[in-house]
C-alpha cells in the first residue's frame, strides 16, 4: 500500500494526505465482516494557545484500524485493533495518548439479540467485552473520532427497543487507561497494554422517546464516574454524579430546528494529587443550545445559532469546574489535535454556523463564536492559562473554524480540510502564563480512501 504526498510550504504551512482504506463485506446479514483502515494526518499550528508548549509546530499523525466481526443469526462477536502513532514531535510538542496508542485491541466483545424481549415490537441486546461507545449526544460518554486516538471501554452494555419510540441504554464499563503513558514512551510507540480496573468505573445510562414535546425527541440521561488512586497513578480521586435532559428535532427545508441539553454534576473530588488532599463538594453544570433554519436551494444551506456554557472554579468551598467525562469535543467547538484548546469546561461561548452541501461530492462549514471565562479566576477552558487573581479579565477571544470534505472519487476517495483562526483577547493575551504570540493559526489536512 502506498500513500501519495503533497506539501506546500508557507511559513509553517503544509500540506499532507491522510488514507482510510476500508474493505466493505459483501453480504451485510450472517458471516464475516473484515475492515481496515489507514489514516494519515499532517497538521500545523501557529501561535499555541495552550500554556508550557511551542508557539509553532507541526506533527504527521497515522492511525490503523484492523476490525472483524461474525454474526450467526442473533449472535455476534467482534475486534477491533487500533495502532495510533505520530512522528514529528520535538521538545515542547504536545504529545500524549491522546495521539499514540501503539496496537491495541479497543474492541473484543460478544453480544446476542434477544427479539420481543420485553413484548412484540421490542427488543433486546446484549454485548459485553471491550467496546467503543457513542451514547446520546456524545458530550459526556463517546469514541472520539477527530482526535489519533479514541475511547475503549470494558464491561456490560443493554440495548432496549421499546413501542412507540421508547429507546434506552445502560451500561456498566471501566474505561480503558491509555498505556504507557509516560513522555519518552509515547514518543517512542512502545507497546504496552491499555489497563482497566476498578480503579476507575462509570456506569449509567440514557432513556429517550422520540416526538415526546411535539416533533422532539426527549432524552434523560445519568452517569456515575469513580476513580481512585492507583500504584503509581494518583488521581483526584474524583466521585461524580451527572444528571441531563436533552430535547432535539431534526433539520427539514424550510423548518426551525433546535437542540436544548443540560447537565448538573454533583459529587465530590480531591483539592489535588496528593493522597492526603482535603475533599471538594462538587456544584457544576453545563448547557449547549441551538437554533437553526434549512434553506431551499441547490446548495442546502443552514444556518444555526448557538451556545454553550460550562462552569469553572470559583474561590470557595465548593468545586465548579466542569468535567465532560469521555465526551468529544470537535462536534461543538473545535478540533483537538495541536490545537485542543476548547473543551466543555470553563467557558461561555456563542456562536453562528453555516453548513452548505452544494452537492454530494462536497460539503461545508464556518462558524465564528466569540469566547468568556465562565469563571475568570479559573483557568481558561482546556489551555491552561490562569490568572488566579482575576485580574486578566474574563473574554477569550474570537474563534472562526472552517471545515472541507470532497469526493475526490465520489464513495472511494474524499479530501478533508480542517482550519482555525483564534483572535485572543485580553485574557489569553494579559493571563500571567499566556503565550505571547495575539493570534492562533491551526491547519489540517486529510484523505480518505474507502474500497
Amino acid at each position: 500500500m502506498k500513500c501519495s504526498r503533497f506539501v506546500v510550504r508557507h511559513g509553517t504551512m503544509a500540506l499532507c494526505a491522510g488514507l482510510t482504506i476500508v474493505s466493505l463485506p459483501a453480504r451485510a446479514d450472517d458471516g464475516l465482516t473484515l475492515s481496515g483502515t489507514v489514516r494519515l494526518r499532517y497538521e500545523t499550528i501557529d501561535g499555541q494557545a495552550r500554556a508550557g508548549f511551542n508557539r509553532s509546530d507541526d506533527l504527521f499523525n497515522i492511525r490503523t484500524q484492523i476490525a472483524g466481526e461474525y454474526r450467526s443469526g442473533d449472535f455476534r462477536v467482534g475486534a477491533e485493533l487500533f495502532d495510533s502513532r505520530a512522528y514529528g514531535a520535538r521538545t515542547g510538542t504536545p504529545i500524549s495518548t491522546n495521539e499514540v496508542n501503539a496496537i491495541e485491541p479497543v474492541q473484543a466483545y460478544i453480544g446476542v439479540d434477544i427479539p420481543a424481549a420485553f413484548g412484540r415490537g421490542t427488543k433486546l441486546s446484549l454485548t459485553a467485552g471491550r467496546m467503543m461507545l457513542n451514547l446520546g449526544s456524545r458530550r459526556l460518554v463517546a469514541a472520539d473520532d477527530y482526535r489519533n486516538t479514541t475511547n475503549g471501554y470494558t464491561g456490560l452494555k443493554a440495548d432496549i427497543e421499546g413501542k412507540a419510540g421508547l429507546k434506552a441504554t445502560v451500561i456498566y464499563t471501566l474505561p480503558q487507561m491509555r498505556l504507557p503513558d509516560d513522555l519518552e514512551s509515547v514518543r517512542d510507540h512502545v507497546v504496552r497494554l491499555d489497563r482497566e480496573s476498578f480503579d476507575l468505573v462509570l456506569w449509567g445510562g440514557i432513556v429517550s422517546k422520540e416526538r415526546a414535546v411535539g416533533p422532539a425527541m426527549a432524552e434523560l440521561s445519568y452517569f456515575h464516574l469513580g476513580e481512585r488512586d492507583a500504584p503509581g497513578r494518583p488521581t483526584r480521586d474524583r466521585s461524580l454524579d451527572t444528571f441531563g435532559g436533552r430535547l432535539i428535532t431534526q433539520p427539514a427545508i424550510g423548518k426551525l430546528d433546535y437542540e436544548v441539553e443540560a447537565f448538573y454534576q454533583t459529587g465530590h473530588v480531591s483539592a489535588s494529587l496528593a493522597s492526603a488532599a482535603p475533599q471538594l463538594s462538587v456544584s457544576a453544570g453545563f448547557v449547549h443550545a441551538d437554533l437553526g433554519y434549512s434553506f431551499a436551494g441547490r446548495w442546502k444551506p443552514h444556518l444555526s445559532a448557538e451556545f454553550d456554557w460550562a462552569s469553572g472554579d470559583r474561590p470557595g468551598g465548593h468545586y465548579g469546574r466542569f468535567d465532560t467525562l469521555f465526551g468529544m469535543r470537535r462536534a461543538d467547538l473545535a478540533p483537538a489535535g495541536l490545537y485542543n484548546a476548547l473543551a466543555r469546561t470553563n467557558i461561555l461561548t456563542p456562536g453562528v454556523r453555516m453548513e452548505v452541501s452544494p452537492g454530494k461530492r462536497l460539503d461545508m462549514f464556518i462558524a465564528g463564536r466569540l469566547m468568556w471565562l465562565a469563571a475568570r479566576e479559573d483557568s481558561f477552558s482546556s489551555t491552561g492559562v490562569r490568572d488566579a487573581s482575576g485580574a486578566s479579565g474574563r473574554f477569550a477571544g474570537r474563534q472562526v473554524e472552517a471545515r472541507l470534505r470532497y469526493w475526490i472519487i465520489p464513495a472511494r476517495l474524499r479530501f478533508e480540510y480542517d482550519g482555525l483562526v483564534l483572535d485572543k483577547g485580553r485574557f489569553l493575551r494579559d493571563a500571567p502564563n499566556a503565550p505571547a504570540k495575539h493570534a492562533t493559526l491551526y491547519n489540517s489536512f486529510n484523505l480518505t480512501i474507502s474500497i
